[in-house]
């Protein structure tokens, strides 16, 4: 693992800053090599929360980028900008001010492709994809410190699009890793889009989850994401739902205060 910035940020500065209309926030990037199923240069950028980090690091929070928006705009977004991106970038901000790091690691192809766990070559041998061994290379960053100062222990994850889909793909592969999720604008780890089938037993250690999901969004129909919150509630799972009646495929301004609340709520 090599860190590509020149050292990372000043521990004193706020984390986050607003330039006019352009929200930004301070992050290191490291390039990790992972060598199964093949070789491929992956990145993964880091923010922390501003001050001295708790002596077992900080909470830390994966967010899973949507599909062909690379996770390098996560940090750092205007007004303007497509799909909620503001908040998004935004919903960052209030996870650093609320004592959690932040990490949000690429896609293949530097962020310009989507997350395996629903392609179907994959999404049934998991073993074999890109992507677990890109989150098996992030756990052991974590446990060996090379990633900064994080606490693997009280681990965090949520998502967007594809990255709410792989958000899911926590549950289902990593478990007992992840406190609580966040799935946004998806549904179970194998759907995609219309295309959705909730398996009838889900993991009996399913952790809590919030869902945020706008009512008019035609790329994935919020149907399927009731489809999953049924399965879980019938199991017993804590759920929150968040929705927007008037909103699309976007991050919804409610993430802001929506994510840090409920993974503070589940230490």
């Amino acid at each position: 693992m090599r860190e590509l910035t020149d050292g990372g940020v000043d521990a004193g500065a706020p984390p986050c800053s607003l330039e006019g209309e352009r929200l930004s926030c301070a992050h290191r990037t490291f390039e990790l090599t992972v060598a199964q199923p093949i070789a491929l240069t992956r990145l993964v950028h880091v923010g922390v929360p501003r001050g001295a980090a708790p002596p077992a690091g900080w909470p830390t929070v994966f967010l899973f980028q949507g599909s062909l928006f690379s996770a390098q705009r996560t940090w750092s977004a205007v007004p303007a900008d497509p799909f909620g991106a503001l908040w998004q970038t935004s919903t960052v901000q209030a996870l650093l001010d609320a004592g959690f790091a932040v990490v949000t690691p690429e896609v293949r192809l530097f962020g310009a492709s989507y997350w395996d766990t629903n392609v179907p070559q994959w999404s049934v041998m998991w073993s074999n994809a890109p992507d677990h061994h890109l989150m098996l290379a992030l756990f052991d960053g974590l446990s060996t410190g090379a990633l900064g100062p994080l606490d693997g222990a009280r681990l965090y994850a949520g998502g967007i699009s594809s990255g709410g889909y792989m958000t899911s793909r926590m549950a289902l592969s990593y478990p007992g890793r992840f406190k609580a999720l966040a799935v946004h604008s998806a549904s179970w780890a194998t759907c995609g889009g219309p295309v959705c089938v909730v398996p009838d037993a889900l993991p009996s250690d399913h952790p809590p989850t919030v869902f945020l999901h706008g009512a008019l969004d035609a790329v994935v129909p919020i149907a399927t994401m009731r489809a999953y919150e049924a399965k879980l509630r019938a199991q017993g799972v804590e759920v929150r739902v968040v929705t927007a009646p008037d909103k699309a495929h976007e991050w919804l301004e409610l993430g802001v205060t929506e994510l840090p609340a409920f993974f503070r709520a589940h230490p």
